[in-house]
């Protein structure tokens, strides 16, 4: 008598957002496999679970639309079961549980050892720290905070990840050693506020410290700042970019806008003129570093001059990196109870026009890089180039360098001598040296 043959399960973890959300999904997968799940991320999977990002409607849309397309694919039997986690789940559970009831099961944001019960598998607490990362080999992202307690009115993001909690310095460089183990070179540290990491366990700011204990990790040649609140930056991070080589010589610092007006709307703690001063401090204290930030345009009473002093303020700082997106009115944020006056065809038209600015002084920087010689890491090949970075890139948001493949060989996740031979706003072409 033949006996039916039983079907493997496969789970297939979907990341939506940020990187945040990408280590979450990292250590999911990797509590998957230490329970023996075979687990892919984004491929093809019978068992799908969507990490979901609720922080703008942009975001909040497209995790909708894979919610729904995952929904129907259950429907007409393609997969057999659906879950959903992450700042969308967290923040609109009961309505996407109404609206969308063909999913097998909804799970917040800390909810993890109540999602790996759902798939089949136990919380392992002795895994801290271990994950199957998503990323090219050579890079990971290292989450050093979880969590906000800043009062920005426009953001959801305490909503979704509650209060900031850090994580210790001994687990991180733990965390960091086992990277470092399996190939990683390069960690991408982040946090929803880097600036406040170590106020709640050490009762000070402590990024410092901890960068001085990640650096002496054998293997890890680039540390790399994501996120870091302007108001009460610890600028003793500054004194060690400098002196360390392992320490990127790049922030990436959201300062969201820099009209006094909106400034104070927004709740930031910080004006115009200390902001240009803090920037300053930064240069000085490291000369060449690189500095990302994110702006926002059409906050609810900006006005035309308030842009314009944004605009000019941008082009007076000249960035090395920007990015601009337009003012998304999010429930129970304290900025819902204002006006969002401002028409979506001149956020848009505002966004436009200083990312155009923003173009040029990208342009202008990367012609300047011609003739020069960059360290850089090679994260992928793609067509007929080899893709890399400098120092001054992160992956995904920044420049890249494009290494001709028909031309040279170089090995994807070492570091290899890039002279750059030419520029466009956002891309260096370069040749090994």
């Amino acid at each position: 008598m033949r006996t039916k043959s039983l079907k493997k399960n496969k789970i297939n973890v979907i990341t939506l957002g940020c990187s945040k959300n990408t280590y979450d999904s990292e250590v999911l997968m990797g509590q998957l496999k230490a329970s023996g799940k075979d687990v892919v991320h984004e491929q093809e999977g019978n068992i799908v679970v969507i990490n979901t990002c609720g922080f703008i409607d942009n975001a909040k849309a497209e995790s909708v639309n894979t919610i729904l397309e995952y929904a129907d694919k259950k429907e007409r039997g393609i997969v057999d079961k659906v879950f959903v986690t992450g700042c969308l789940s967290e923040r609109y559970r009961p309505d996407l549980e109404k609206e969308i009831p063909n999913v097998d099961q909804y799970f917040g944001t800390t909810e993890l050892p109540l999602l790996l019960k759902a798939l089949g598998a136990d919380y392992k607490h002795e895994l801290l720290g271990e994950r199957l990362t998503t990323t090219p080999k050579n890079y990971a992202y290292l989450k050093i905070a979880e969590g906000c307690d800043r009062p920005c009115s426009f953001c959801a993001i305490p909503i979704m990840r509650g209060k900031h909690v850090s994580q210790s310095i001994e687990k991180l460089v733990k965390e960091a050693e086992g990277l470092a183990k399996n190939g990683v070179k390069e960690l991408i540290l982040i946090a929803q506020d880097l600036t406040y990491y170590g106020l709640d366990l050490y009762k000070k700011r402590n990024l410092a410290e901890l960068l001085e204990n990640l650096v002496k990790v054998e293997g890890i040649e680039w540390i790399r700042l994501h996120y870091a609140f302007p108001t009460g930056f610890p600028m003793d991070v500054l004194e060690l970019m400098k002196r360390e080589p392992k320490i990127c010589n790049y922030i990436d610092i959201p300062l969201q806008h820099i009209s006094d007006n909106i400034l104070k709307s927004m709740r930031r703690g910080t004006t115009k003129e200390k902001t240009t001063k803090l920037l300053k401090d930064f240069r000085e204290a490291v000369p060449g570093m690189t500095i990302r930030t994110t702006l926002i345009v059409g906050y609810p009473g900006e006005t035309q001059e308030d842009f314009e002093i944004m605009r000019d303020w941008v082009q007076e700082m000249k960035f090395e990196r920007l990015g601009c997106f337009a003012y998304s009115h999010e429930e129970n944020t304290h900025a819902y109870s204002l006006v969002d006056d401002v028409p979506d065809d001149v956020k848009q038209a505002r966004a436009t026009e200083i990312m155009d600015l923003q173009s040029q002084i990208s342009w202008d920087l990367n012609q300047e890089k011609i003739g020069q010689t960059f360290k850089c890491i090679i994260d992928r090949k793609e067509g007929q180039y080899f893709i890399g970075r400098t120092e001054f890139d992160s992956p995904d948001v920044d420049n890249e360098v494009l290494i001709d493949a028909s031309k040279f060989y170089v090995k994807t996740g070492e570091f290899v001598n890039i002279k750059i031979i030419d520029a466009t706003e956002f891309d260096l072409y370069g040749e090994p040296v």
